[in-house]
């Protein structure tokens, strides 16, 4: 399985790429998908810009899975629906490029990859740098990404192992406390 992680932003889109097979995971690519006001992009112009970055990256590593963060509400709502926005913007290039979507919130990956879910940025960063066996630290929100495609591989490693013990029955509602897929 390849996981295509994505930590949605505005100005910065990490993207993380990994393949897993049985326990082992092996790091594939990472990165930002950047755009900036100050070049004179408007939101809309920002948006196509991430839509493209990631129909790229999907082009180019073809990945059987993605995985995209969930975020919440933040102290300043004109921020959080614009995060809303570039989160859509992810989703949409994810299933427009066929791919099936998990979502996972921050809490989820701090603690499936840290083992604490109020763990920093740098302690995800250390652990991601760890568990994938990289040279040197990622950067922030490309951490994050991988984080996701981590915390992905360990869900799927145990969903696969409970269906070889009984059938699933499919959600149809949302499910923040475990993730959802769509």
């Amino acid at each position: 399985m390849r996981i295509l992680g994505i930590d949605p932003g505005l100005q910065a889109t990490g993207f993380g790429v990994i393949d897993v097979e049985g326990p082992h995971m092996d790091y594939v690519a990472s990165g930002t998908i950047r755009t900036s006001p100050a070049e004179g992009a408007l939101l809309p112009e920002r948006l196509k810009v991430i839509f493209d970055g990631i129909s790229e990256v999907v082009q180019r590593y073809q990945p059987t899975v993605a995985v995209c963060e969930i975020v919440f509400v933040n102290v300043n709502p004109q921020a959080t629906l614009i995060l809303g926005q570039a989160r859509g913007c992810c989703l949409t290039a994810l299933v427009a490029n066929g791919l099936p979507v998990a979502e996972y919130t921050a809490l989820q990956l701090k603690k499936a990859v840290t083992g604490h879910g109020k763990a920093a940025k740098e302690q995800v960063q250390e652990m991601v740098r760890r568990l994938l066996e990289l040279p040197g630290l990622p950067g922030k929100d490309a951490a994050d990404a991988l984080g996701l495609c981590i915390t992905h591989a360990q869900v799927a490693r145990t969903t696969s192992a409970i269906r070889q013990v009984g059938k699933l029955q499919a959600r149809t509602h949302a499910a923040y406390k475990d993730g959802r897929i769509y």
